[in-house]
């Protein structure tokens, strides 16, 4: 039967207001009401501290245009805006004044310098081959959402972690644990909606595909990854695993893989214009003696649901789940 779900309602987007008053220290800090007190925060190199909110901020990976976007922050500089609007396209409508600054690779310094940043955002595995000229342009806030095992945190403990501190940086630590809190009321009500669904199995395996080479190639994810965590807090249960630890949360497969979770319901991100399922598996005979391509359990949950972003994405898997679950 029919339930009722919401849809993704993005954070309205605006710029940052600009910051007043002047440098302070412990000995100035009963001085005028308009001085502001340092803001020290930490990433995976240590604790960093500023002397105020910053005004201009470069984002060299998506995560991180997402999170301040959903604070209310415009990125002054990002990395593949026209991809971020087809992959993840959260709060895309808060971008019209972001400047590109190329990959998220291979970004453009001369460009970010041009920016005048106060602070720089970037994953660790790709900003350690340029942290040298990245720190003389401006300080770099650098995070890894892909654990490792023997951190002994999740993918999904690291995403709210990262999120806090930024929220912390711009001043916006109460709108950042709302953000949470709502996350938290999305997977309650999921839970129920799923009850009402009344699926014939909760199981599930999520994979995002695209063509490699013009064979289809497929990531599914393993029970590390964030968005089997998020999928996994409202009520269903993932099937996959892939025998060892994968750093960041999935294995990359053909079509034989799927017979292991072919009872499953299967969930898949692919692009339109790239759509393996229409075009290479049409007649692929694996895929289609597949137990859940037979009983019409596999679901398209859209190319613009980012499995690797932040709480608002997490909040979009939730709801275009219950969306396609529910048809």
């Amino acid at each position: 039967m029919k339930t009722a779900s919401k849809f993704l309602s993005v954070l309205s987007i605006g710029l940052l207001a600009a910051c007043g008053g002047g440098e302070t220290n412990s000995d100035q800090s009963t001085n005028e009401g308009n001085s502001e007190e340092s803001i020290t925060v930490s990433d995976i190199h240590g604790e960093h501290t500023f002397e105020s909110v910053p005004e201009k901020a470069v984002v060299l990976d998506w995560i991180f245009a997402e999170n301040l976007l959903s604070l209310g922050v415009e990125p002054t500089g990002m990395a593949e805006i026209d991809s971020y609007q087809e992959w993840v396209d959260i709060g895309s409508e808060g971008l019209e004044n972001t400047v590109d600054v190329g990959s998220r690779s291979e970004p453009n310094l001369e460009a970010i310098a041009q920016l005048e940043p106060d602070v720089i955002y970037a994953i660790n595995f790709r900003a350690d081959a340029m942290m040298e000229e990245l720190n003389k342009i401006a300080p770099v806030l650098v995070y890894n959402p892909y654990p490792e095992e023997e951190l002994g945190q999740t993918q999904y403990e690291e995403m709210e972690e990262t999120y806090l501190e930024m929220a912390k940086l711009f001043d916006k630590t109460d709108e950042a644990n709302d953000v949470l809190a709502d996350l938290e009321t999305t997977y309650e009500e999921a839970q129920q909606a799923l009850a009402d669904i009344e699926l014939d199995t909760n199981e599930f395996a999520l994979t995002m595909a695209y063509s490699d080479n013009q064979a289809p190639a497929f990531r599914i994810s393993t029970p590390n990854a964030l968005a089997v965590e998020v999928l996994e807090r409202m009520g269903l249960e993932n099937v996959y695993e892939s025998g060892s630890f994968e750093p960041y949360g999935f294995s990359t497969v053909g079509v034989e893989e799927f017979t292991k979770v072919e009872d499953a319901n299967l969930l898949h991100i692919v692009q339109g214009d790239d759509n393996v399922f229409e075009n290479q598996l049409k007649d692929n005979s694996v895929w289609n003696d597949l137990t859940f391509t037979k009983e019409n359990r596999v679901y398209a949950l859209g190319g613009d649901t980012w499995p690797y972003g932040g709480p608002l994405s997490a909040e979009k898997l939730v709801h275009r789940t219950l969306e396609v679950l529910d048809q």
